[in-house]
């Protein structure tokens, strides 16, 4: 089933990542909040395998243009897509740190406009609603 996923950062003009079409492996489009979160872990962690290199190969597809520099220098971040992990991922570990990232309210899920609130919450993915993930952030500091 092809869903529209996008992150964002409170803060931020831009997204971290926008208005992105996925292929999940879901048989009834009617889910939990759990079984989404794992869904879309477990497609960023083949993902993450697939596009993972091994130490000799050379990254001939992230080479930077000449336009490349003020965009990221826009973001924040400056790199040129590499993997420098070669680690494989665990994907029970994976799938029980962002449902614990979850439950401590690190980040925030959307289906359209209504918010996720719980992981036995059941939305119907037929409807074709955008799925937004907001990272939250704490605000660091305070007036004693």
């Amino acid at each position: 089933m092809n869903i529209s996923i996008s992150v964002k950062q409170l803060g931020k003009k831009h997204p971290l990542l926008q208005e992105k079409s996925i292929a999940l492996a879901i048989e009834n489009p009617v889910i939990s909040t759990q079984k989404l979160i794992e869904s879309i872990v477990d497609y960023q962690v083949q993902l993450f395998h697939a596009s993972s290199f091994e130490f000799e190969d050379e990254d001939k597809i992230h080479l930077p243009k000449e336009n490349y520099l003020p965009i990221l220098t826009d973001t924040g971040k400056v790199g040129f897509g590499a993997l420098y992990n070669h680690n494989k991922v665990d994907l029970a570990k994976a799938q029980e740190n962002a449902i614990v990232a979850f439950e401590d309210g690190l980040y925030a899920v959307f289906y359209g406009d209504d918010q996720l609130e719980t992981l036995t919450e059941e939305i119907d993915l037929s409807k074709n609603k955008s799925i937004t993930f907001i990272r939250l952030t704490f605000l660091a500091g305070s007036y004693w």
